[in-house]
């Protein structure tokens, strides 16, 4: 059982000008900044990167320069477009500080993301190792252990801006708006996890493989949403979401495009050669591993169990 104090202190901070409609409106303010955001800096790093580097363009210049470092580096980039649109959003829309999305306290519990962290590192080291049970094709990675060093921190910064974006917007922006509108649990936390559950279908993955990954990110949207739920405040979801993509940019990738910094390459899952039961095996190993982190992150003896935020705005995190 969690307990709903903290939660219902941050659901209720929206003031009056939370409206259904003026959610709506913030909610293609933020789009439009994202959109033209990712457009800027990718067709203007394309084609800088095309200038620069002298490639010749075959397939097109967009599509080149995503699959180089250069590309996956903007593409981590463009997030930022999120948060300038939240905090338009925030600024011209509903009249709030941009902070109010973070928790009650407005700042972001250093503890609870520490904690988040750490959990999924855990819970990741042991997906890991279970799918290299089922599939155990890895092969070590192009990059120097030099250059990782040398990239390892600009990574580490675009993944927290990639995933804290990502989170501040449906862990924040949309669950706090339509939790302050409805009581019903499965308006305001699943409306949410679908959308950010749909975002990560593969046009190039197979049915099968998209239905398990789909699956996985399912049960990990479920996890950030109960961590905000017991504590009233994003910080553990941020923890918990960068230990997950870092997982996979730094160290062991699945996916072929994604792999320019990672350390090692597993089979990629948008690759041929997958069968129907190993699509079923790795979303089971997504849930228990969710399930897990579930457990690290709110048993109540457990040592990484988060802290509800009961801080006042301006005070102790």
């Amino acid at each position: 059982m969690i307990d709903p104090a903290a939660f219902e202190r941050y659901r209720h901070t929206p003031h009056a000008k939370t409206t259904l409609p003026r959610l709506l409106l913030g909610t293609v303010v933020v789009v439009l900044f994202w959109v033209a955001t990712t457009i800027a800096v990718l067709f203007g790093g394309a084609y800088l990167w095309q200038a620069l580097s002298g490639a010749v363009i075959e397939g097109g210049a967009v599509q080149n320069f995503m699959a180089s470092p250069a590309g996956i580096l903007a593409a981590l980039a463009s997030f930022a477009g999120i948060w300038l649109g939240l905090w338009a959003a925030m600024r011209w829309v509903h009249r709030e500080p941009l902070m109010a999305l973070i928790g009650t306290s407005r700042r972001v519990s250093r503890s609870g993301f520490f904690r988040g962290l750490a959990a999924v590192l855990v819970t990741s080291l042991l997906s890991e190792i279970l799918l290299y049970l089922l599939q155990p094709d890895i092969a070590r990675g192009a990059i120097a252990l030099s250059s990782w060093l040398l990239f390892l921190i600009p990574i580490a910064a675009l993944t927290l801006l990639q995933t804290s974006s990502e989170e501040v917007l449906f862990r924040g922006y949309l669950l706090r708006g339509l939790a302050n509108r409805f009581q019903n649990p499965f308006i305001w936390a699943l409306l949410p996890g679908l959308l950010f559950t749909v975002m990560h279908w593969s046009p190039s993955s197979t049915t099968a493989i998209n239905a398990c990954v789909l699956a996985s990110i399912a049960a990990f949207a479920l996890v950030l949403t109960l961590v905000v739920y017991a504590t009233g405040n994003l910080g553990a979801a941020f923890g918990a979401h960068v230990g997950n993509n870092l997982t996979g940019f730094l160290l062991i990738s699945h996916q072929q495009s994604y792999n320019s910094f990672a350390l090692f390459n597993a089979k990629p899952l948008e690759g041929p050669g997958w069968t129907t039961l190993d699509a079923v095996l790795i979303a089971a190993i997504g849930i228990v591993c969710s399930l897990l982190t579930v457990l690290l992150l709110l048993h109540p003896r457990s040592p990484l169990k988060v802290e509800p935020d009961f801080s006042h705005p301006g005070g102790p995190s």
